[in-house]
């Protein structure tokens, strides 16, 4: 069979990203993917793996609303700590299609926080555009 230049173009293309991809894989993930003969199947079956089916991504993000909905700034943590955590939940929420505007965002962490906050979570409820917190 004979090669025309679009098929070796191509053909290297799909070689160059797969060196891509197995550069960036670690054994066990290799393992997984190492009968795949395109880049496009090696992404698709990486696809598969790490996000799972419609099934799975509904209970990754039931899950993620669930610490979203439930989560309180723990005893001793600092506010950098506090705003770390909350912000993995609200990323991963993201990732999985669920977003929050600014406000709701603010109003959440207002919840969030221990008595002692009152009068500052007061002041910033009281603000005249959350939006911008």
């Amino acid at each position: 069979m004979e090669y025309t230049p679009e098929d070796k173009k191509k053909a290297n293309l799909d070689n160059v990203a797969k060196d891509i991809l197995y550069k960036t894989l670690d054994k066990n993930m290799f393992s997984k993917i190492k009968t795949c003969a395109t880049a496009k199947e090696i992404w698709e079956k990486l696809t598969q793996i790490c996000e799972g089916n419609d099934e799975t991504k509904e209970n990754k993000l039931t899950v993620a609303q669930q610490k979203y909905e439930s989560i309180n700034m723990r005893e001793g943590e600092t506010m950098t700590e506090f705003d770390e955590r909350f912000s993995s939940i609200v990323i991963e929420l993201t990732s999985l299609g669920k977003e929050y505007i600014n406000r709701d965002l603010a109003l959440k962490v207002t919840r969030a926080l221990p008595r002692e906050w009152d009068v500052k979570t007061m002041a910033m409820r009281e603000s005249k555009d959350l939006n911008k917190l």
